[in-house]
């Protein structure tokens, strides 16, 4: 029987590549036409609405619905730094156009490589080469440039995918350091079922099933509050979150 799934899943797994690439090749009409030549923070604010419907399209094509949960928990006078769980690949489309208003996701540098892919990549995230420590600083100042034009940033905290049997892997202290020193609050954001959707360990392999995406409070930065317990703080409120509902 998993054989016959594991088999399933690949011949959908194409199905969704061909789905993604048609629905891209698509986007890039209005995407060169009405956002590419746009100023900041306009040219992202229209890249995430057009994302959104680009997504809507591409996973109910692909049978992987999205039911989001808490959008009232972002202020509309506020930026936020959005820090996001991550278990699959399918978590990197569905996560930013998921967030309500402007935002960008700190990403690798190396995806922008990618010919046309690499020119969406590029528009709605900062990029970083994580060997680079140029670059990471770079990143760093560009992402407090982001909270500080209105939009907010979505950032994955475990750094890769989750591969672990663990509900959540540690922290690491990026996103914190950016909260505690820019005064933005956190707003957790959690994706279910995505790793059933697209397994770490398969590789090339897809499943139909609904995705979830819960936001969570805002989390605002404590008077003196260090790096380190703002990170343990989320830690702990998102993986008692993800134990009690996945």
């Amino acid at each position: 029987m998993q054989s016959i799934k594991n088999i399933i899943g690949r011949i959908w797994a194409i199905w969704g590549a061909l789905v993604f690439v048609t629905t891209m090749l698509i986007f890039l009409i209005p995407f060169f036409l009405f956002i590419y030549f746009q100023k900041e923070p306009k040219k992202t604010n229209r890249f995430i609405s057009y994302s959104r419907v680009w997504m809507d399209i591409f996973l109910g094509l692909v049978g992987c619905p999205l039911k989001i949960q808490g959008r009232e928990y972002f202020r509309k006078d506020k930026t936020y730094i959005v820090v996001c769980n991550h278990n699959a690949l399918i978590d990197v489309p569905v996560s930013s156009p998921g967030i309500p208003g402007g935002n960008k996701t700190i990403a690798k540098a190396e995806m922008a490589k990618i010919p046309l892919f690499g020119l969406i990549y590029k528009t709605g995230s900062i990029l970083v080469d994580r060997k680079n420590e140029k670059s990471r600083r770079e990143s760093f100042t560009k992402m407090k440039e982001v909270l500080d034009i209105g939009l907010h940033m979505c950032i994955y905290p475990e750094g890769t995918r989750n591969t672990s049997a663990e509900p959540i892997k540690p922290f690491h202290d990026g996103a914190f350091r950016l909260a505690v020193n820019n005064g933005n609050s956190i707003i957790p954001m959690i994706i279910f079922n995505s790793r059933k959707a697209n397994p770490p360990d398969k590789g090339f392999f897809l499943w139909p099933v609904r995705l979830y995406m819960h936001f969570l409070p805002e989390i605002a930065v404590k008077t003196d509050e260090t790096v380190e317990q703002l990170k343990l703080r989320v830690f702990d409120l998102m993986k008692n979150y993800i134990v009690q509902h996945q």
